[in-house]
């Protein structure tokens, strides 16, 4: 039925949005944690040059 249709726009709006959120907040509770080289010298200048104001 025509009549349906902006029902069927409106639940798939709604499931992807339900996903996105999910699958967001997922990544941002689980995402790996960054290990910190503690061998690295910050004394040393860094092979990138590095802006003067």
């Amino acid at each position: 039925m025509p009549q349906m249709a902006p029902l069927l726009w409106l639940y798939l709006y709604f499931f992807f949005l339900l996903m996105f959120i999910i699958f967001i907040s997922l990544n941002y509770f689980f995402k790996p944690f960054e290990k910190i080289n503690s061998k690295i010298s910050y004394s040393q200048p860094t092979p990138q040059s590095t802006w003067k104001l």
